[in-house]
């Protein structure tokens, strides 16, 4: 009798959600966002046939778990679920937690990964104790090197990222062990910042479950994005441009994209008609443009598939992104600056046609 089996994909997501005070403003959209989160893991699971079971923490100064290892096919809606208190930020706590909680989860069958992401908009003050009033830091040291510990000893098929309010946000959770790649930075003063954390988070989870398609079970790049595209997905879901209508620019020094534009022969600045090269991390606003082109031939594909292919289905809202490592394939991104920087050894991609609302006199057609 055969022993071959189907080893089905089997993702365990965790969303760790602060729930602190200085959350209160957010606490609508955010149910709302994660919702439709939740819906984009539900939508990719399904195109890819993968099983994805997710697990929904809050914390204040204590940590809760509303939501555990269900199938997102049957997750209700985080209202009722989710409610923002007056407390602290037992931010290592919460991390610990549901860490330790997914290390529970049974993996004798199927190839299960795990992807951890943790959202909060302060920094830690209250695992062991909240610290708020008292101002006693000395509690903290004995958690600071469990989640050193725990980070450092994560097995390569678990990912945990975290989104920060600044940078020196970022270099705590760096210090606590969260990869450089896995840690983002959002606005958590804005409306806006609620739509952008979620979608990068959404885009980030897309970017995820499709590198499982190629074998990648963990990864410490997790707020990158075409790393895991290939040429033939390109080409079977984009619309390719024409050769003549574009033009691909080699960018030797940092310099401005107007007066670079100017600068070439037969070529006059139009807004809207150049794209840089991603690279860095930027925003990326929902009415801005990508196109992906080839490092070989350099065929440049775009269409409205684009964005969906690059940050997954449905997203609407601003993202933040990097660009991930891709051997074959380039993203380039819609301008409509005048000043902005473009970065020596990278590319600008020139449309000689741009849009018609956005056609000036003196563009190469």
């Amino acid at each position: 009798m055969s022993t071959n089996k189907i080893q089905h994909k089997v993702n365990h997501v965790a969303l760790v959600v602060d729930s602190s005070g200085s959350m209160h403003q957010h606490q609508s959209q955010l149910i709302r966002v994660v919702d439709e989160f939740v819906a984009g893991l539900k939508a990719e699971s399904d195109s890819l046939g993968h099983e994805t079971r997710i697990s929904l923490y809050s914390f204040d100064h204590r940590v809760e778990n509303l939501v555990w290892d269900m199938d997102v096919k049957h997750l209700p809606s985080m209202r009722g679920l989710y409610k923002v208190n007056n407390g602290a930020t037992a931010l290592i706590e919460a991390s610990l937690k549901s860490l330790e909680d997914l290390g529970h989860i049974w993996e004798e069958y199927g190839e299960h990964s795990f992807l951890q992401i943790v959202v909060t908009d302060g920094e830690e003050n209250a695992s062991g104790g909240d610290r708020r009033h008292d101002g006693d830091m000395t509690v903290l040291g004995p958690w600071l090197d469990k989640i050193t510990a725990k980070m450092g000893a994560l097995p390569e098929h678990w990912t945990s990222a975290i989104l920060v309010p600044n940078s020196l946000a970022k270099r705590t959770a760096q210090n606590y062990g969260f990869p450089a790649g896995n840690i983002a930075i959002w606005d958590a003063d804005s409306k806006e910042g609620v739509e952008e954390a979620i979608g990068t988070v959404r885009a980030a989870a897309t970017s995820f479950l499709r590198g499982r398609e190629k074998g990648v079970r963990g990864t410490k790049s997790l707020f990158a994005v075409g790393q895991d595209l290939s040429v033939d997905q390109v080409r079977a879901n984009l619309e390719p441009v024409p050769a003549d209508k574009y033009r691909l620019l080699e960018v030797d020094a940092e310099v401005a994209i107007r007066p670079f534009v100017d600068a070439q022969p037969d070529v006059t600045y139009a807004r809207g008609a150049c794209y840089y090269q991603l690279g860095t991390r930027v925003q990326i606003q929902p009415d801005k443009e990508v196109i992906v082109v080839e490092k070989d031939t350099d065929r440049a594909y775009t269409g409205d598939a684009a964005r969906s292919l690059l940050f997954g289905a449905g997203i609407q809202g601003t993202v933040s992104v990097k660009a991930g490592h891709n051997p074959a394939l380039e993203v380039y991104v819609q301008s409509r600056s005048v000043n902005r920087k473009l970065k020596p050894k990278t590319r600008l991609l020139i449309m000689l046609c741009p849009p018609p609302a956005e056609q000036v006199v003196g563009c190469v057609f």
